[in-house]
């Protein structure tokens, strides 16, 4: 018989499959690719090194993104997050953004590999639970994300992913075809 968490990790690696096979073939250009002005991507600091643009609170409306950052968002604020706040109960707080949490590739190729590293990462810990493990409390700093039980980060990451994963995916059918849509 299966247990509950198999199943729910089985959801889990559908969705990063899905998402790791649109992802194939993207291009650097795709991937940094600002369809709207004034939205978020990566952006070199003063030290040259390419960061996620995020403030905190995030505005409303929050600004358009680029598959760059949402592959970061994917990757770094919830994945890496996630397990920085359940399992290894470190604060990431406020102050990380736009700091070192917000450093990512700014190649398609380097990003891919890194958010395929995230995806495994969150994996090996969550795996590591039982039935009953899963229905335990994640402790007071995940609960500031709203994420209780570590069945219910399990959910939040699986509707992160495929929400997030649906929208690279849009963008890069928009991609495809965005000299169709600027000649009309």
């Amino acid at each position: 018989m299966t247990s509950f968490g198999e199943e729910l990790l089985a959801v889990y690696d559908n969705v990063h499959a899905r998402l790791l096979a649109r992802l194939d073939g993207l291009t650097d250009e795709e991937y940094l690719w600002e369809p709207v002005p004034g939205g978020w991507s990566l952006r070199p600091g003063a030290d040259g090194v390419l960061r996620a643009e995020k403030t905190e609170p995030d505005p409303v409306p929050a600004p358009f993104t680029s598959i760059a950052w949402r592959m970061w968002h994917i990757g770094v604020e919830c994945l890496d997050v996630y397990v920085k706040l359940a399992f290894d109960k470190v604060p990431v707080g406020v102050g990380g953004w736009p700091g070192e949490a917000a450093v990512w590739p700014g190649t398609a190729a380097e990003a891919i590999a890194e958010l395929d590293g995230d995806f495994a990462r969150f994996r090996a810990r969550i795996s590591g639970l039982d039935d009953a493990a899963l229905a335990r409390r994640c402790g007071p700093l995940a609960e500031e994300i709203n994420v209780f039980t570590y069945l219910g980060l399990m959910f939040r990451a699986v509707d992160e992913i495929t929400h997030h994963g649906a929208e690279i995916a849009l963008l890069r059918d928009l991609y495809r075809h965005r000299a169709a849509v600027s000649a009309t």
